[in-house]
């Protein structure tokens, strides 16, 4: 039986993201290759974040109970690793010859955990979230605006409990939230209208299948997902697990569906997304989303918590866990959507944040690899694996810009966009929120073609 492909104009649901919006600038290049082999003389050797990443894995495990966390310093382009004062000298002299940058600090990783454990026990406040900070080798508490009063008062003496230098907490301007219907538009019909989210990756089931990742809370509010927003079902929710973590499995209901393993970043652009990776502190990422584009910034902190006001009960909260937190900016409509990083590397997808793209803010982001781990799934192309344009994956050069797959249907905060839209014209949010916004507008993409990226600002 011959493989069926996406329908051009069907292809918001092949790729990971949508197009890119503003001007846009050339993206730094990529930083230098790792060295291979060790540091005979100690010195810090340079190496990319990806390779920081698998090299403090492996100190990790060297270090034991003297590693205290470790980050990617940009600037020098070096792994820097926390170690505990006054412990055995021969396993920092092992790490400094592995070729990361050595320092002394005073709290343990389990000294940490502990405290964030504090935290849960005492200060689970909606608005309210913490994640190790190794840069600081400190908990970084943050509070949203709606903390204040006894809340306010509850978590700041809870901080003061754990100790001279355990934590610190600072304000966040915005409200913490699930941010709905970013990446490639996907809908859903449920009882009081329509809900959207994004895709977040194309992956493989455990049994073969193609199938999708996107946010948990979008697998909990529907089970059937569509590529439009009033068109036939197309996929069906797998997994789904929200709150805890936030991430569905959702397979496409057609077995011989191919789906590109990639990201439009637009302007005639795409990612080959090729792997799975863990974030590590410090290092650049993108993510897409249709309400604001393309946007990067830094990894701030990992293992965060976040206790988001709950959905369904005004007096509860939900509370997701493992996330990781950047400073990446993000606003209403660009949920679900993908957090990667230049080389194609797929990270996380949006699960919430406060602020917006215009004064800043905290995003964070369900891990991918922990959504591959619970689902069984693959990373890679479902079905064949045939990319946008041609079966080759290249770009079809007679296709129009709006013809071109992994162009997307990009809808924005509160607006199902097409060329007529207008501001707040469309669907309420997915969360239940009631957000509303001016749709994106209908952002058909051009072709795929190299993997650079650019991003706006």
């Amino acid at each position: 039986m011959s493989h069926k492909r996406i329908p051009k104009r069907k292809a918001a649901i092949a790729a990971g993201s949508v197009v890119a919006l503003g001007a846009a600038a050339i993206l730094l290049p990529h930083a230098n290759a790792s060295q291979d082999g060790t540091s005979a003389d100690g010195a810090p050797r340079t190496m990319k974040a990806t390779d920081a990443s698998d090299l403090a894995s492996r100190l990790q495990g060297l270090l034991g109970q003297a590693f205290a966390g470790s980050y990617y310093d940009a600037a020098a382009q070096q792994l820097v690793v926390n170690v505990i004062s006054g412990d055995n000298n021969n396993v920092v002299v092992q790490a400094k010859k592995a070729g990361a940058k050595v320092r002394e600090v005073g709290n343990s990783l389990a000294a940490l955990k502990a405290g964030a454990q504090t935290l849960k026990a005492k200060a689970t406040i909606p608005g309210t979230a913490w994640a190790v900070d190794p840069k600081t080798d400190q908990l970084a508490v943050t509070a949203d605006s709606t903390v204040t009063g006894a809340d306010w008062d509850r978590l700041t003496s809870t901080v003061k409990s754990l100790g001279d230098g355990m934590a610190t907490v600072k304000r966040s301007s915005g409200t913490f939230k699930t941010l709905v219907s970013g990446g490639d538009a996907i809908f859903a019909q449920v009882q009081g209208g329509t809900v959207r989210c994004s895709l977040g990756f194309n992956v493989t089931a455990s049994d073969g299948s193609p199938a999708f990742l996107t946010a948990g809370h979008c697998g909990v509010a529907a089970k059937q997902w569509s590529d439009s927003e009033t068109g036939q079902p197309i996929a069906t929710v797998d997994q789904a697990t929200f709150p805890g973590n936030d991430f569905s499995l959702v397979k496409y209901d057609d077995p011989n569906t191919q789906a590109a393993s990639e990201v439009n970043t637009g302007e005639g652009q795409a990612v080959q997304i090729a792997r799975p990776a863990d974030a590590t502190v410090g290092e650049q990422v993108f993510r897409m989303g249709s309400t604001t584009g393309l946007h990067d910034g830094t990894v701030t902190g990992l293992d965060a918590t976040v206790n988001f006001q709950s959905e369904t009960d005004p007096n509860g909260v939900d509370t997701v866990t493992g996330l990781i937190q950047t400073d990446v900016c993000a606003e209403a409509g660009d949920s679900g959507g993908s957090l990667f990083t230049q080389d194609g590397s797929a990270v996380g997808m949006t699960s919430g944040g406060s602020g917006d793209c215009t004064n800043g803010g905290e995003t964070f982001f369900q891990p991918v690899t922990t959504a591959l781990q619970a689902t069984g799934a693959t990373l890679g192309d479902g079905g064949a694996g045939a990319g946008a344009g041609d079966q080759n994956g290249s770009a079809d050069p007679s296709a129009s810009a709006g013809d071109q797959a992994g162009g997307g249907d990009a809808v924005g905060g509160g607006g199902t966009a097409d060329p007529s839209g207008t501001a707040g014209d469309g669907t309420d949010d997915q969360s239940g929120a009631g957000q509303s916004g001016a749709g994106a507008g209908h952002r058909s993409g051009a072709g795929h073609g190299s993997s650079s990226l650019t991003r706006t600002h």
